[in-house]
């Protein structure tokens, strides 16, 4: 069982120092695939900021933001990843403080078909592409990328060398795991990141959305031993004649509310996907969700 960590305190719109160098300020967009909400983090005082993830296009979060730097040269905007909920509001604020913006290049001409994370931010471009191993280095703080493809093709992850913490974005969360929902989002590539971020050790783990995980590496073992569980249902599933997507959400998922079913149906594609490939599992051309699947 993945030791989920769903208790913390918060306010919306309140400034919380949550360790020696991050602060955070939780914009008010609950729902079922943002839990509390999106936690923007503010690395570092004075004259060098960084923060990470402004979030949804919210006067209020913008407000909060803006109040919590006040005072202070924002020199850095961090956005782990292009949906609706991370991103649309850099732009805004950058243009409040003067940032400069960081990403990877967005993914082009790719839609999830259904609801995700409130959505793909198709508007977004940042101001400087930045890749895997990028270092950003002040006098106070120190953050590194990590590219950690899978939730989405361009997710980033950022490591806070200082306290051996990773602003995990969406590829890790306390409270729930992560949605990977083809096109862009790919099942094969979320398991190598997973590798990635367990093979660094890190201490805690920032997620934009919840709590922090502390207990990293059975948190990690874990979450990845879920997804090894969701392919033996899968397969289970097959050898019952279960050759659809639409026939194994319910029975995989049944636990789960429903309102998550059509993301859990596109992780079951991802998890399918990424089973062809690896020869485990066939289908009759490229494997689709309207696709039947059988065992070679």
């Amino acid at each position: 069982m993945i030791p989920y960590v769903r208790q913390f305190e918060f306010e919306y719109g309140r400034c919380d120092q949550v360790s020696p160098r991050i602060r955070r300020v939780v914009a008010r967009n609950p729902g079922p695939f943002t839990f509390t909400g999106t936690g923007t983090y503010i690395v570092g005082r004075g004259r060098d900021v960084a923060v990470i993830d402004p979030g949804p296009l919210d006067e209020a979060h913008l407000a909060a933001l803006l109040a919590a730097v006040e005072g202070e040269r924002v020199s850095h905007v961090l956005v782990t990843h292009t949906h609706l909920d991370h991103s649309p509001l850099a732009r805004r604020f950058a243009r409040e403080t003067g940032a400069v913006i960081y990403a990877a290049r967005p993914p082009a001409g790719l839609e999830h078909g259904v609801i995700l994370e409130e959505g793909d931010d198709g508007h977004f471009q940042p101001d400087v592409e930045i890749g895997d191993g990028r270092l950003f280095e002040t006098a106070d703080w120190t953050l590194e990328t990590l590219a950690t493809p899978g939730h989405a093709s361009n997710h980033l992850c950022f490591a806070l060398r200082e306290e051996n913490a990773l602003f995990s974005g969406d590829h890790v969360m306390g409270w729930s795991t992560t949605v990977v929902s083809p096109p862009d989002g790919d099942m094969g590539a979320y398991y190598a990141s997973l590798d990635k971020v367990a093979a660094r050790g890190f201490d805690v783990l920032w997620p934009t959305h919840g709590a922090p995980v502390t207990e990293v590496a059975p948190f990690l073992a874990a979450y990845k031993a879920h997804r090894l569980e969701r392919e033996r249902q899968i397969l289970d599933g097959l050898a019952a004649g279960r050759d659809l997507i639409s026939e194994m959400v319910p029975v995989i998922y049944a636990a789960v509310d429903r309102r998550l079913w059509p993301a859990a149906a596109h992780s079951v594609l991802a998890h399918l996907i990424h089973l062809v490939r690896t020869g485990a599992v066939a289908t009759e051309g490229e494997p689709g969700p309207a696709s039947r699947y059988r065992l070679p």
